[in-house]
C-alpha cells in the first residue's frame, strides 16, 4: 500500500474511535494523535515525486513511526515519556530526509593545508598498509572537512574503491549503510531489483552485501563530520580488514576523538598562524568581488589588526571576508571596513557545538566564562570550580577535550593545561549570561550589576573602578577578578559585608597585596582562589570559613599564616608554597583533606602517625625543603601507615643535594613521583613503588644514567628527564609498555643508544635543549610504534636531522626550528 494512504487510513480510524469515544482523557489522546498523524501526512504529501523515490526507505521509516503511535496505549500516554520519545524520533527523521544529500563537494579556497595533505598522504594514506582508520579531529569550522576534500582528491584514484560520504547528526546506522552500498557497490556491479531494494533489507544484510562486494579490493571511504563513534560500529563490522593485502583506508571528520585503537591514528587540526588566516582572507574577497585586492602596508595592518579578533578559526576569517567583501561591493572604502567586525553571524555556526553537549557538559561549560579571553586553564582549578557549584569531581576535562571544545596545551602528569578558543569563550559568556545570570562588569563606565546577577565577573584594568553598593550584590555566587588588585584595595571594608550566598571568591593572579579581615565574613565560601599574588600574610578573620573546601594560597612569596587552617574542617585542598606558619600546621585535623602542596618536611615532622590515622582520604602531597638532613625515611614511613598516597611531589632546598630515598618502596600505592632537586643516586627498581605510572627527574643531576632503574618498572607510562642527569650518553633497552618519554635540558648529552628490544616500547618522544645531541640513533626509523617525535635544538642540529631521513616514517614530526 501506498505510503500516504496508509497513514491516511490511520487517521480515518482515529477519527471513528473518537467519535464514538465518551471517556475525557482518552478523547483528548485520540486527538493528540491525529494531530501528530496529520502532521506526519502534509510532510509526506509535500515531497515531490524525485525525491518520495530517493527517500523511499525514510519513508517507510516514518510510517512505521505513525504506526507506533497507533499503538500507544492511554497508560503509556498518561506516563508521556513513551509518546514523547516517538515524538523525538519522528522529528529526526524528518529532519534526516529534509537534510538528505547534504554534503555534496562544493568549490572551496583552501589555504595552509599544504603540509597537513603532503604529511598525511606520504605517512599515511598512499601507503600499503593493511586496514587503516584515520580521524581528522577538531573544532566546529577549523576547516576538517576542507582538509579531508584534498586528501581525497589527491589519494582516490589510486583504489579500486572510494565513496565520500557526510554524516548529519540524526542519519540512522541502516541509512549510512544503504549510502554507502550505493556509492560503492551499485557503480561497479550489477544488481537485480530485489538487491536495489535497500529499504527492505536488514543491517545484517547490508553489511554482508557492503562486505561481500569489497572483500579483496583497495578501497578508500570518507566518512564526514561523525558525530560519535557508535555511528562507525555498523561500518567498522561490514568492512572486510583482516587477512589481506592491499590498502584499504577510512577516513573520519569528527569533533569527537574517535577510539582507533591499534589501527589508527586521531590527527588534529590546529588554526591558521596571521600569515595563513589573511591569505584565506583575501583570496576569499577576491573571489567574491572577482577583482584581485592589492592594500597599502598601512591598510594591510589595519586588516590584519582586525582579522585577530577571529583568533585563526578558518569559519570565521570567511565569515568576516564575505562580509568585507559584500560591504566593499555596496561601495564602502576599505578604510572604513577594517576598522571593525561583527562576529554574530559566526558564533550562530559555532552554537551546534553547545547544543551537540549533553546537559552535563553544558552547565560545566558555562562556568569557562569565569576564565579570561584566551587563558591556560588548569584542570584542577575547572574541577574545583565545578564542585563549589554542586557538580562533583567528575574530571570532565579530558572529556571536554576529547569532543573539541577545550584543547589540551600541556600535559604533565596527570596535571593538565588546557585552552578554550576565545570564540567558544563567547559562546560560554553569552550562554552563561541568559542561562546562570553571568554578569560582566569592565572599565566602560557600566560599573553596577543587576539585582538579578548571580555570578559576577570583573575586569579591571588601570582606572579607577567605582565599586558597588551592598543592593547590588547580596544574590551572588560567585565573585570573579581579572586585571589590577588596586581595585579591590581600593575598597571599604563595608565592600565585602553584603557577600552572604557567596561560594567562589576567586581572584588568582590579581596582584593583590591586603587582605582584607571582612572576607572571614564569607561563611559560605566554597572556594578560595589567592594563587600568585604579593599577600604577606592571611588575616585570622578567615577561621570563620568552616566550610571552605579549596583554599589556594600557592606562589604568594613569604605568606605568614596564622593558626587557622585546622579550623577549616571541610577542606579537601590546600595549595601552599613558601609559607610561614605562626605555629605548626595541625594536619591532623582536617579529616577531609584530600590535597596538600606543598608544605616543608620540618613542618611535616612534627606529627605523629597516631594523630594523622584519621586522613583516610589523603591522596596527593608536595613535600619541600627537603635536603640531606632530612629524615625522608621517616616521612615514607609515616605515609604508609596513615594513608593511600597516590601522587607525591618532592623538592629539594637550594642548591643542596636530596638524600638517597631507598625507603620509597613503602609507598606501595604511589603512582605518580616527581623529585625536583639535586640528588646523589636513585633507588633501585626494586626499591621503588612497582605501581608507579608518571615519574618526573626534575633537576636532579644525577651521575649514572638513570634509564636502567624504570625500565623495570613494569607499570611506567610516562618519564620526563629534565636536567637530570649530567652523562653524555643514554641507553634506552626497552620498557614493559608504551611509554611516552620527554627529554629536556641534558646539556652534556651527545649519544643515545637504542636496543633492538626497545623498537616496540616508545610511542612518544620529545628532545628539548640538548644542544651536543647532534645525531639520533639509526633505530629510531624502525620502532614501529614511534608515532609522536618532537624536537626543540639549534638550527644547524633541526637541519641535520631532517636531512638523516631517520624521522621519515614516524606519523607526526615537529623539529624547531
Amino acid at each position: 500500500m501506498d505510503t500516504i494512504a496508509r497513514v491516511s487510513g490511520m487517521i480515518e480510524d482515529l477519527e471513528s474511535l473518537h467519535a464514538t469515544c465518551t471517556d475525557i482523557d482518552e478523547r483528548l489522546m485520540f486527538e493528540n494523535k491525529i494531530e501528530e498523524l496529520k502532521e506526519i501526512l502534509d510532510f509526506l504529501r509535500d515531497l515531490k515525486l524525485k525525491e518520495r523515490s530517493r527517500l523511499k526507505y525514510l519513508m517507510v521509516e516514518l510510517v512505521k513511526l505513525a504506526q507506533d503511535v497507533m499503538d500507544v496505549g492511554i497508560n503509556d500516554y498518561r506516563t508521556t515519556r513513551k509518546y514523547a520519545s516517538l515524538q523525538d524520533e519522528i522529528k529526526a527523521t524528518k529532519t534526516r530526509m529534509i537534510s538528505f544529500g547534504d554534503g555534496d563537494e562544493a568549490e572551496e579556497i583552501v589555504v595552509g593545508l599544504e603540509e597537513d595533505v603532503k604529511k598525511l598522504l606520504d605517512n599515511y594514506i598512499l601507503t600499503n598498509l593493511s586496514f587503516r582508520m584515520l580521524s581528522i579531529k577538531g573544532m566546529i569550522g577549523i576547516g576538517k572537512t576542507t582538509l579531508a576534500r584534498q586528501l581525497y582528491k589527491a589519494g582516490a584514484s589510486q583504489f579500486q574503491r572510494h565513496a565520500w560520504l557526510h554524516i548529519s547528526e540524526f542519519m540512522s546506522d541502516k541509512e549510512i549503510l544503504i549510502k554507502l552500498v550505493q556509492k560503492m557497490v551499485v557503480g561497479y556491479v550489477e544488481l537485480n531489483k530485489r538487491e536495489l531494494a535497500y529499504e527492505e533489507m536488514d543491517t545484517d544484510r547490508l553489511q554482508y552485501m557492503l562486505g561481500y562486494h569489497l572483500y579483496g579490493l583497495s578501497y578508500f571511504i570518507v566518512l564526514d563530520n561523525v558525530w560519535k563513534y557508535s555511528d562507525l560500529k555498523s561500518i567498522l563490522e561490514a568492512l572486510p580488514s583482516r587477512g589481506q593485502t592491499g590498502s584499504r583506508l577510512l577516513l573520519v571528520t569528527s569533533c569527537n576523538r574517535m577510539k582507533t585503537y591499534d589501527f589508527g591514528y586521531n590527527y588534529e587540526m590546529n588554526v591558521l598562524d596571521s600569515n595563513k588566516g589573511w591569505k584565506l582572507f583575501l583570496k576569499t574577497v577576491d573571489k567574491i568581488t572577482s577583482v584581485e585586492n592589492k592594500f597599502s602596508k598601512e591598510l594591510e595592518r589595519k586588516g590584519r589588526e582586525m582579522l585577530k579578533k577571529c583568533w585563526g578559526l578558518p569559519i570565521a576569517i570567511i565569515d568576516a571576508a564575505r562580509q568585507k567583501a559584500k560591504q566593499r561591493l555596496s561601495g564602502i572604502e576599505w578604510e572604513v571596513l577594517f576598522d571593525s567586525i561583527d562576529l554574530s553571524e559566526t558564533l550562530k555556526l559555532l552554537e551546534p557545538m553547545y547544543s551537540s553537549m549533553n546537559d552535563d557538559y553544558q552547565v560545566r561549560f558555562l562556568y569557562m566564562s569565569f576564565f579570561k579571553e584566551n587563558a591556560i586553564m588548569r584542570e584542577e582549578k575547572l574541577d574545583q570550580i565545578w564542585a563549589a557549584n554542586g557538580l562533583g569531581l567528575r574530571n570532565l576535562t579530558e572529556g571536554f577535550a576529547q569532543i573539541s571544545i577545550l584543547k589540551v596545551v600541556k600535559k604533565h602528569f596527570r596535571e593538565i593545561r588546557c585552552h578554550l578558543h576565545p570564540l567558544l569563550h563567547m559562546i560560554s559568556i553569552q550562554k552563561a549570561e541568559e542561562e546562570m545570570g553571568l554578569e560582566i562588569l569592565r572599565n566602560n563606565g557600566n560599573n553596577r550589576p543587576s539585582q538579578n546577577a548571580r555570578h559576577l565577573v570583573i575586569h579591571c584594568g588601570r582606572d579607577k573602578f567605582n565599586h558597588f553598593t551592598n543592593e547590588d550584590s547580596n544574590q551572588l555566587i560567585s565573585l570573579i577578578f581579572h586585571g589590577g588588585g588596586g581595585y579591590v584595595e581600593g575598597a571599604s571594608s563595608s565592600y565585602w559585608e553584603s557577600f552572604e550566598q557567596l561560594k567562589i571568591l576567586d581572584m588568582e593572579n590579581f596582584g593583590v597585596k591586603t587582605l582584607f579581615e571582612e572576607i572571614g565574613a564569607l561563611i559560605e565560601l566554597r572556594y578560595l582562589g589567592l594563587r600568585n599574588n604579593y599577600i604577606q600574610e592571611i588575616p585570622d578573620s578567615l577561621a570563620h570559613l568552616e566550610n571552605l573546601e579549596v583554599f589556594d594560597i600557592a606562589r604568594n612569596f613569604m605568606v605568614v599564616v596564622p593558626d587557622i587552617i585546622w579550623r577549616m574542617g571541610n577542606l579537601l585542598a590546600l595549595h601552599m608554597s613558601n609559607v610561614i606558619f605562626q605555629k605548626p600546621l595541625k594536619v591532623d585535623a582536617l579529616q577531609n583533606l584530600e590535597t596538600l602542596t606543598s608544605i616543608s618536611i620540618y613542618d611535616w615532622s612534627t606529627y605523629e602517625v597516631s594523630s594523622l590515622k584519621p586522613l583516610r582520604k589523603f591522596r596527593k602531597l608536595g613535600i619541600e625543603e627537603v635536603d640531606e638532613n632530612s629524615d625522608v625515611g621517616t616521612l615514607f614511613a609515616t605515609l604508609a601507615k596513615i594513608a593511600n598516597i597516590e601522587e607525591l611531589f618532592i623538592r629539594g632546598f637550594r642548591y643542596r643535594s636530596m638524600p638517597c630515598l631507598d625507603e620509597i618502596g613503602v609507598l606501595e600505592r604511589l603512582s605518580v613521583l616527581k623529585l625536583d632537586g639535586r640528588i646523589g643516586r636513585l633507588p633501585c627498581a626494586d626499591c621503588m613503588p612497582q605501581l608507579l605510572m608518571y615519574v618526573a627527574l626534575v633537576n636532579t643531576c644525577l651521575d649514572e644514567d638513570p634509564m636502567p632503574n624504570f625500565e623495570k618498572l613494569g607499570s611506567l607510562i610516562y618519564l620526563k628527564l629534565q636536567n637530570a642527569y649530567t652523562g653524555r650518553e643514554m641507553v634506552i633497552r626497552g620498557f614493559p609498555r608504551s611509554i611516552e618519554l620527554c627529554i629536556n635540558e641534558l646539556w652534556n648529552l651527545r649519544k643515545i643508544q637504542v636496543d633492538d628490544d626497545a623498537m616496540w616500547s616508545v610511542w612518544k618522544l620529545e628532545i628539548n635543549s640538548c644542544p651536543h645531541l647532534e645525531t639520533l640513533p639509526e633505530q629510531i626509523s624502525r620502532m614501529s610504534e614511534l608515532q609522536v617525535f618532537k624536537m626543540v635544538t639549534t638550527k644547524y642540529i633541526a637541519r641535520m636531522i631532517r636531512s638523516s631521513g631517520l624521522t621519515s616514517e614516524i606519523f607526526e614530526v615537529d623539529i624547531d626550528p
